[in-house]
């Protein structure tokens, strides 16, 4: 692998400046600064972003953690259009951005905060993180600015921000949408428990459940780890037995699963029995009936995220939580009963 020595000593010069001329000094002449871009350039070098920070006191790298990516639906473009988000924010800034993708598996063995310091990152951004992660825990009591998203997280620390939709106001209006149209026996499919939006969404279904006089019996409630074959299978073992007017979904994955086990067993939606989804998936305007959702700005919740990591970082922050608005999306999967 190519060094600066090795360029230093092709282009004549000394390896300090090599290094000034990447760093754009003004005192390396500038046909001496491009003949060294040309050198290195045709022997396949370039700086080494990770020194150059261990090399300055400002540690100038954001980190983008992000669990169950690798595990996802490729119907599912949440976290895409997150990574979107954060990439443009970081790119218009002086920062640069490394990413760590990891599964459940390596999520048990790598701790964050050993991640970020192997690197010299200056903060983090955490997506898809479960609530009962002890790495999770680890970082956020660390002095490493982080923002959580779609997590408010519970701790004192100043340097730990969050972005999200307001998730119990979602679950409550998607919810209430459900019984103004009538519907009574509705069936619940949540995700992970050990996720945050989880027990916030639940909190949600139950305010509006109370709103009417109803009570949310949770034991009950399908958990489908926010998965589509899980949902479907949950589904179509529960029609065996019951026929609930609605199936209120907290992703749109899992609405595709219930959607496909009671089209199976042959009844209609939303004639028979009604759907929602959560988060507007591209897809959830191209089944049939298009889903009735709750739409999620992912660009803007990344976007957000960088940024507000960005504010921690240059201590000019006024607030630690940033909210990113959220809307009901009324389509074909719900039918109005009769009172």
């Amino acid at each position: 692998m190519t060094t600066i020595k090795d360029v230093a000593k092709e282009a004549g010069v000394s390896v300090s400046i090599v290094s000034k001329a990447f760093n754009n000094y003004t005192d390396v002449n500038e046909k001496t600064r491009q003949r060294i871009f040309e050198i290195a350039n045709r022997m396949g070098y370039t700086p080494n972003i990770i020194a150059k920070n261990l090399s300055s006191k400002k540690q100038m790298t954001i980190g983008l953690i992000s669990s169950g990516v690798l595990n996802n639906s490729e119907k599912d473009n949440n976290a895409f259009n997150i990574f979107k988000g954060v990439y443009t924010a970081v790119s218009t800034s002086q920062f640069e951005l490394s990413i760590y993708l990891i599964d459940s598996q390596r999520q048990k063995k790598k701790s964050y905060a050993q991640y970020c310091r192997e690197r010299n990152i200056g903060g983090a951004l955490l997506q898809g993180i479960r609530i009962d992660d002890p790495y999770y825990m680890e970082l956020i009591d660390t002095n490493i600015p982080c923002v959580v998203l779609d997590i408010i997280p519970a701790t004192n620390n100043g340097l730990v921000g969050s972005v999200s939709i307001d998730n119990v106001k979602a679950s409550n209006e998607i919810a209430l949408y459900l019984i103004e149209n009538n519907h009574r026996d509705i069936a619940l499919v949540a995700g992970r428990k050990e996720t945050y939006v989880n027990s916030e969404r639940i909190k949600g279904v139950r305010e509006a459940y109370k709103d009417y006089s109803l009570e949310l019996n949770t034991d009950e409630i399908m958990y489908a780890d926010f998965s589509e074959q899980e949902a479907y299978e949950l589904a179509r073992e529960y029609l065996k037995t019951k026929r609930p007017t609605a199936f209120l979904c907290f992703s749109d994955l899992m609405a595709f699963g219930v959607m496909k086990a009671v089209k199976e067993i042959g009844l209609k939606i939303p004639d028979d029995i009604s759907i929602t989804g959560f988060d507007d998936l591209v897809f959830s305007s191209y089944t049939d009936p298009q889903l009735t959702t709750i739409g999620q700005d992912f660009f803007e919740i990344g976007k957000m995220a960088a940024q507000l990591l960005q504010d921690l970082m240059e201590n000019r922050l006024d607030h630690k939580h940033v909210n990113v608005e959220h809307r009901l999306i009324q389509r074909g999967s719900v039918n109005t009963l009769s009172p």
